[in-house]
């Protein structure tokens, strides 16, 4: 699943209300858009009596102002703090007692709400939804509080781990001025300065009905959830959204290397990030380099086998694509060498093996392969209930086409080994690179 999730993308509608029906490849959805500019897509999956209904804000970290990072995840903890309606915390209330669970999640270009439930909840979960859409209710003594929670999960999810602390810096170095630069959870410096306007002010100008994307997968007919649709969302009224300025990345003409050391490390590790292409639409590119990722960092693929196996100078090596940014995509080596192996050189045999695959490039075995594993991984994507409400609704939200994940098996199935040489070439530029060394540090010696 999480291949799949790196690999595909979705959709941007602009059908009318009647559903559109689309090639049975990968998820074979429905869609509507209702009169307020509201986009749903129903998948259905009868094999349990339970739905996953997904509620995807086209509004993330890079729409933050500056100074204010952190918001939009910000937000997202007080979307829970209730209504006219609803008490703070009790809309999960609601959805526990009802036999659920919910949570929520925010990335760069998106925020998304989601709830697990029997499917015969669904009119329940859409009238909650629905309510905190535009009637959140909120004042100091709820905000406040919930900004030092947001500090504390800081605190634990990236300031006590090492290993997160050194790809926030990897990442505020792979850009030099896309806002993917800032780390979605925001600066602590800016997280403690963030106010009960700021929040109101970010959710006035986001949250509606036609700058979001509702996804509900599971044991529903189509047409009953178009009904519900209408009658809990289709009475909220659209709103004029902000205009999201083009962000631009400038000519990267040097690489850049971070190396960070602290106490708490017990062991070396190796890591470097490279700019790389997004989705769009049927180019070549990116399809290209989800078969280099499997041919170079699978299991069998050949960074293990020439790095772990046969050299035996790293416990462990990976390479990875995702392409599922709004402007940019990126890619990623990770190794850890073998105690008494020096991080140098087990760093000097990865650049040997990326110079030997751009001097020969790849084999056609090497693509069948790979290709093969990737179209199995395809078919195993709607064996989760949520997986493919996540994966269309996160594409969704990147402004991707829905054709793009339907016809996404196809689109690897027409790989060749000249697309992936060009690929490689392309991606595997050492100025649009950040190099990651994360290395112990005396007991006594702060991070550094």
């Amino acid at each position: 699943m999480r291949r799949i999730n790196a690999c595909l993308a979705a959709l941007s509608i602009s059908c009318g209300l009647a559903a559109t029906p689309v090639a049975a490849e990968v998820f074979s959805p429905s869609r509507y858009v209702l009169d307020n500019g509201l986009e749903l897509i129903v998948i259905e999956d009868h094999r349990r009596a339970a739905v996953a209904h997904f509620a995807y804000y086209k509004v993330g970290a890079i729409d933050e102002e500056p100074g204010k990072t952190g918001l939009a995840h910000f937000l997202e903890h007080l979307m829970f703090k209730g209504t006219n309606n609803l008490d703070p915390g009790e809309f999960s209330r609601v959805v526990a007692r009802n036999g659920g669970r919910d949570n929520a999640f925010t990335s760069a270009n998106y925020t998304g709400y989601f709830q697990i439930i029997a499917a015969d909840r669904l009119s329940l979960i859409m009238q909650m939804e629905a309510d905190r859409m535009t009637g959140l209710k909120l004042d100091d003594a709820i905000v406040l509080p919930e900004r030092d929670v947001v500090l504390e999960e800081r605190l634990s999810r990236v300031e006590n781990r090492p290993s997160a602390l050194l790809g926030e810096a990897m990442r505020a170095n792979l850009y030099l001025a896309h806002p993917y630069r800032r780390p979605i959870i925001g600066w602590p410096t800016e997280v403690k300065r963030l106010t009960t306007e700021d929040a109101l002010d970010f959710y006035r100008k986001w949250y509606a009905p036609n700058n979001v994307v509702v996804v509900v997968a599971g044991d529903v007919n189509p047409d009953d959830v178009l009904a519900l649709a209408k009658q809990h969302y289709g009475a909220v009224a659209a709103r004029e959204l902000p205009q999201r300025p083009p962000f631009y990345e400038p000519d990267q003409r040097a690489p850049r290397r971070v190396v960070f050391t602290d106490p708490r490390v017990r062991q070396e590790d190796w890591r470097r990030m490279y700019v790389a292409p997004a989705y769009e639409g049927a180019a070549p590119g990116p399809y290209a380099l989800n078969v280099l990722a499997e041919i170079m960092g699978g299991e069998t693929g050949r960074l293990h086998n020439a790095l772990v196996e046969k050299q035996k100078i790293a416990l462990g090596v990976s390479f990875w694509y995702d392409g599922s940014g709004r402007d940019f995509g990126s890619a990623g080596l990770y190794g850890r060498p073998v105690p008494g192996i020096a991080t140098a050189d087990m760093e000097a045999a990865f650049d040997a093996e990326i110079a030997s695959l751009l001097k020969d490039g790849v084999t056609e075995t090497e693509v069948t392969d790979a290709k093969r594993l990737l179209a199995a991984s395809a078919i195993f994507a709607r064996d989760s209930l949520d997986g493919p409400a996540r994966i269309l609704g996160g594409a969704v939200a990147n402004g991707q086409r829905i054709e793009d994940v339907e016809d996404w098996p196809e689109r690897i199935a027409a790989v060749d080994k000249a697309a992936i040489d060009t690929a490689a070439r392309a991606l595997f530029n050492i100025n649009w690179s950040v190099t990651g060394i994360l290395r112990p540090a005396p007991k006594d010696e702060a991070p550094s």
